[in-house]
């Protein structure tokens, strides 16, 4: 069965039965991830997926399910954990191809469209390679 309308069954949200719950689940969500390391990320899982069983128990088994996939990003130093594991790079590099393609607005074909974004991309891999260090590697 499909999930309803503006709800995606691949995020919690789409696991909420009441919109007065969202912001609290969100809250507790980044508790999670906010956690000094992995060890205590698990422990507050387990009790956010106990809270979870009584009222929302579809929530409880999608985060016992999904959440402890992004529990890599404890491998990493503490500084880059809430690049790694955000979406905003992401998110940013779409912006700018919606932008760009708009102006384009109508393409021949698929190709001269795959150009255009295939270039973008270029830039912006160059940039990333030459310009400011999105993630600082060194100890």
């Amino acid at each position: 069965m499909p999930a309803p309308p503006g709800r995606d069954r691949h995020c919690a949200q789409g696991h909420i039965a009441r919109v007065d719950q969202r912001e609290a689940v969100g809250r507790r969500i980044r508790s999670i991830f906010n956690a000094p390391d992995r060890a205590e990320a698990e422990r507050v899982l387990k009790e956010a997926i106990e809270a979870w069983r009584i009222d929302a128990s579809k929530l409880a088994d999608w985060a016992e399910d999904n959440l402890a996939e992004g529990f890599t990003v404890f491998n990493f130093p503490q500084g880059h954990r809430v690049r790694l594991r955000t979406t905003n790079g992401l998110e940013r590099i779409n912006r700018e191809i919606k932008r760009r393609t708009r102006v384009a607005s109508i393409f021949p074909d698929a190709a001269s469209c795959l150009r255009l974004v295939s270039t973008l991309l270029a830039e912006t891999d160059e940039d990333w390679l030459e310009g400011k260090t999105y993630l600082n590697m060194k100890p």
